[in-house]
């Protein structure tokens, strides 16, 4: 698979092969959007399951979820295959003359773009424990366990597009685009806290 193929018409084992092939995409950035297509569709799948008659006075709210999450798992898809598109031109600017002006730009412009993807992806698996924390006090118990999967997945989504933003901060010269994307990643810690604490409760409830 190469880092323009359609990452939606891959099958899991061949982009398990890719990912572990030594070609400089899929990595970590795919990874980390794959995290978060997985979280939104565990959200998506517990939301179905809190529908009928029982649940008809949180119709609205698992109607919301749904929707939501379900275009967070499409935009999932796209991230990966952006952010190995992105990386794709990183690998090319270094290719470029060296000592060139076209070259500081090219490779500033590439990583900027590489840092950008990630921190979107992060930005959607805060967005997606959003719905984990609206849906858990309404939904069908005989699946909340995969609340916690929508938790623990988001939580990876974040913090493993947190070090691929931060791997390529270095060859980031625009000063508020660093700035911007340092910010950004700030607010990773919280996003970790609140999906531990979404798994934390679950926990709890599936002991009581």
């Amino acid at each position: 698979m190469t880092a323009v193929t359609a990452l939606a018409e891959e099958s899991i084992t061949g982009f398990l092969d890719a990912l572990a092939a030594k070609v400089p995409a899929p990595g970590g950035g795919a990874s980390a959007a794959l995290h978060l297509g997985q979280a939104a569709a565990l959200v998506a799948m517990v939301a179905r399951y809190t529908t009928g008659p029982r649940y008809a006075e949180h119709e609205s709210l698992v109607t919301t979820v749904c929707e939501r999450a379900d275009a967070a798992r499409a935009r999932a898809l796209r991230l990966a295959e952006d952010d190995m598109a992105a990386f794709t031109g990183v690998i090319e600017s270094y290719k470029l003359p060296k000592n060139s002006t076209a070259r500081a730009a090219g490779i500033a412009a590439a990583a900027t773009r590489a840092a950008a993807v990630p921190a979107d992806v992060a930005d959607a698996a805060a967005e997606v424990i959003d719905l984990a924390e609206a849906l858990l006090p309404v939904a069908n118990r005989n699946v909340i366990s995969d609340v916690a999967a929508t938790a623990d997945a988001a939580r990876a989504a974040a913090t493993t597009a947190r070090v691929n933003v931060e791997i390529n901060l270095p060859a980031v010269t625009d000063p508020s685009a660093r700035e911007s994307l340092l910010t950004r990643m700030r607010t990773i810690d919280d996003v970790a806290a609140r999906a531990d604490a979404v798994t934390a409760r679950v926990r709890k409830l599936l002991t009581t």
